[in-house]
This record gives C-alpha cells, structure tokens and sequence, in this order.
C-alpha cells in the first residue's frame, strides 16, 4: 500500500477534524502518500481530491465540523455514480480509504468494495452514538456537553418565573443523546423512542400530590420520541395540566458544533491512528470502535444491520433520581 484517502460522510460532528489529523500525520509516519476527499462521495465522483501534508492538518484538532466538508450524494446510490467514484480513485492511484461518518457512510463504502473490491475502514463520525461496534462515536460526548450547558442555563430561568421547559434534543432513531443529557441534566422526565412508557412517567410526575412543591421543571425530549417533538408535547401538556407555565426549547443543530471536547480528541486520534494501520495489515470493509477501552473491528455488513441497544439501567435509574 502505497497511497490512501480519507473522507468525512453524513452529518458533520465535533471531532472529525482531529480524525482527519490523526489519519494524516499517521499515514504520513508510515510512508504513505494521503489524500483528502472534499464533500465525502460526492467529491469521489467529481474527482474533487487533494494531498494532504503534515501542515495541512496543522491547527485543525480543536476545530468543530470538518475541512474536508460533507455532502449528502444521491448519484452514489446508483451503480453508475459508484463505478465512476471507483474510476476516480483508482486513476489516482490510491489504495484504501478511511470512510468518518455513520450508518448511511458505511453502507456507501460496503457498496464500494462489494462491486470493486476498494479497501475501506470505516470510522464512527456522528453526534448520535447510534452505531453498532463501538461504545463511543466520535462527536457524541461534544454534542451531550453542549446539550447539558444549554440546559443549566434554562434551569435557571425556569426557575426564575416557575415554568416548564421541555427541551428538545437529536436523536431521531436513538435516544443516547437524550438519555444521557437527562441524567445528567437532572431532567425531571426523559422521553426517547426506546421507552414506550416515558409518556406515563411524565403524568406520574405531574399527577403527584407533591408535585407543587417544586415550581419548575426540565423534560428533556429526544426527537424521534413517539410522542412527537417537544411543539406536540407541550400541546398535549398543555391542555391536561392548564395550570403549568410551559415553554418548548428546541436546541437543533448547536449540538452538531464546536470545538470537540479532550474526550472526542482522543478518540478521533485513537480511531484515525488504528485505521491507517488497519489498511497497511490489509484489512478491508470493517469499521472500527471502542470497546470497554479497547480497539475492536466490526465488518460492516454487522456495524450497518446489528441494533445497538441503550442500557435499559440508565432508564431505570433516571426515572429513580428524577423522582
């Protein structure tokens, strides 16, 4: 192996630029030639390419979103879009990729190398922390700290003038976010899609007799909670408990941005060092994670189709100390 890519895909998160460095100043180390991809696959099919240095990716690790910019590609999803990536990249001579990005990223890449043969290593690059083979997604911790300082902030004026806040956060198929921001938000409810009873539990808490001894409170509400986003819920709270002052914050992409967090520049380092060797090793389609503080390989036909599941003790133990 003598020349590799690397590309982000998907949504952006904080994170990938330290990503970008590692794989860079790594491959670089090893005697290889690196290039950058601009816009993920669909700078693969427009032949939108660049070397990379050793001071291209100077000052970089402390930067929020990604230099190599993102873009969703739907001409990648046909079988003419990818056989003229390929074309590309092997005009260029390069001989493995290093993929940043999610389930959507992965797919694209397992679709690369299922019709020709190119050697990817998929990285975890999203805010969501959604993705089956690693405790860990890179832009996750970033996203839930940035979540909880909104969210200290809104405490203090729904403590001012005694109402409700329901605070919306991402996550529209997974409640990591969420559930994690609850906790540690000290959220007197948390609904996400995995709990099909939170709804109850929020009328649990209103209907107590005790309830008025506290006049405010915070209810975090994941996007793709059942119940609908939180301009629904506060509705819906509305019109059963008419007594309550509530207001509805949706936080959105603020979550996606910023300068990462030590915890998301240590593992976008862990992650891009690991895959530069994983190419150089010959490995191919498989992503890589952290693992109880441990690198492990996930091909990707698992990391895409294998469900990664919240610790049901979490919900649990938030329903315990919220009460």
């Amino acid at each position: 192996m003598k020349k590799i890519a690397v590309f982000t895909s998907g949504g952006d998160a904080p994170g990938m630029n330290a990503c970008i460095r590692s794989v860079v100043r790594t491959g670089i180390y090893e005697g290889l030639e690196v290039e950058g991809i601009r816009r993920g696959y669909q700078g693969m099919i427009d032949n939108d390419f660049l070397p990379l240095e050793r001071r291209s990716v100077a000052n970089i690790i402390q930067l929020g979103g990604t230099i190599l910019k993102t873009a969703r590609c739907l001409d990648f999803m046909t079988p003419e879009g990818r056989q003229k990536a390929a074309d590309n990249l092997r005009s260029r001579n390069i001989d493995g990729l290093v993929c940043i990005g999610g389930n959507g990223s992965y797919t694209g890449a397992l679709k690369l190398y299922e019709e020709h043969g190119i050697p990817t290593i998929g990285l975890p690059g999203t805010i969501d922390n959604d993705l089956y083979g690693t405790d860990y997604t890179i832009g996750f911790d970033t996203a839930i700290n940035t979540a909880v300082q909104a969210i200290d902030k809104i405490r203090d004026t729904a403590d001012s003038h005694d109402r409700v806040f329901l605070v919306e956060v991402m996550g529209r198929d997974a409640g990591f976010i969420g559930i994690s921001v609850g906790i540690s938000g000290g959220a007197e409810g948390i609904l996400i899609p995995e709990d099909t009873h939170d709804m109850e539990k929020i009328h649990r808490y209103f209907d107590r007799s005790d309830r008025r001894s506290k006049s405010f409170s915070i209810i975090v509400v994941a996007e793709g909670d059942q119940e609908g986003g939180v301009l629904v819920l506060s509705q819906k709270l509305s019109e059963k408990y008419p007594d309550l002052d509530i207001r509805a914050t949706i936080l959105g992409h603020i979550q996606r941005g910023g300068s990462p967090t030590a915890n998301d520049r240590i593992l976008a380092s862990r992650l891009g060092y690991s895959a530069v060797h994983a190419l150089i090793q010959g490995h191919k389609s498989q992503t890589l994670g952290i693992v109880n503080d441990k690198v492990k390989m996930t091909p990707f036909d698992e990391a895409i189709h294998k469900h990664k599941p919240i610790n049901s003790s979490l919900i649990r133990m938030a329903e315990i100390l919220s009460s």
